[in-house]
């Protein structure tokens, strides 16, 4: 029976985690796996299609300058 301790030996030195450890790292990772689902989700509406400057001049070189030759 002595024989079994052994196998189940503490170490009062050495600091683990324990089980407090991984509920609060399981809970991070939840955390992180629902923001990184919602960001896409928000990414998914997002339009990047840039909209025409009424402002802009319609000709597609007027912002070089003429060649010279």
């Amino acid at each position: 029976m002595t024989h079994l301790v052994t196998l189940a030996e503490v170490d009062k030195d050495k600091v683990t985690p324990g089980v407090l450890g991984f509920i609060v790292f399981a809970v991070m990772a939840l955390a992180v796996w629902g923001l990184m689902k919602s960001m896409n989700r928000h990414m998914g509406k997002v339009d990047f299609k840039e909209a025409a400057d009424p402002n802009a001049d319609p000709r597609p070189d007027a912002g070089s300058a003429p060649a010279k030759g």
